[in-house]
């Protein structure tokens, strides 16, 4: 048995594959309670479903791209199971974490979106940087940046942890927080090569609190 918050079917969001239909499978609880979390509701929410219910619910929304998210996926035992079946059915699976928890547990198939947390979050010292052994290129890191000292810190760490060629990266303002076109400035001033990534769902459903 899985706690899920809700299962739904919209457009991606952020980090790289921003814009495209997906099917979300949004579960409950979370190890962190960080600032700028846009899901708290997340935290406590849900309901039991078992994982052939998941599996049935996501077949009926008819998308071929599913993200398992949360709160923080890993949470839960029963996750890795749940996206190994996903990665059986022939869905594109991806799944989206915090990077505080161990990642190898996730099926190879599947697309790993870690999104390690800053100063601003409150948590940047919760990070698993063990996790960095066990990325690959068709995984992602995402950064999420509330001001000039995350950026600092996020350029720091992709250096140290040799993240550039290793997989995707993202850097991300927080909504409302960071401008946007300053953050470009600044990744042009350092010539780095990382994705700027905006958080696609504010703009078009700027009063949603939440997904569903």
């Amino acid at each position: 048995m899985l706690i899920v918050t809700e299962i739904f079917r919209s457009l991606q969001g952020e980090a790289s594959r921003a814009g495209l239909p997906c099917t979300f499978v949004r579960l409950s609880g979370c190890n962190l309670r960080c600032q700028w979390c846009d899901t708290k509701y997340a935290w406590e929410d849900g309901r039991e479903i078992s994982l052939d219910d998941v599996l049935a619910k996501v077949g009926d929304l008819g998308c071929r791209r599913v993200e398992v998210t949360g709160g923080e996926p890993l949470f839960q035992p029963q996750t890795p199971a749940l996206i190994r079946r996903l990665c059986d059915a022939g869905y594109e699976t991806l799944v989206e974490t915090n990077g505080t928890l161990d990642i190898s547990v996730v099926d190879r198939r599947a697309s790993r979106i870690v999104d390690v947390k800053c100063p601003s979050s409150g948590s940047a010292d919760r990070t698993l940087w063990d996790n960095v052994a066990h990325l690959s290129r068709r995984d992602e890191v995402k950064f999420v940046l509330a001001d000039r000292a995350d950026y600092e810190f996020a350029r720091a760490a992709v250096a140290e942890h040799g993240l550039l060629g290793k997989c995707r990266l993202i850097f991300s303002p927080v909504h409302g927080r960071l401008d946007p076109a300053t953050l470009a400035e600044w990744i042009l001033a350092d010539a780095l090569d990382v994705r700027l990534g905006l958080q696609l769902h504010k703009i078009l459903w700027p009063h949603r609190d939440r997904a569903t």
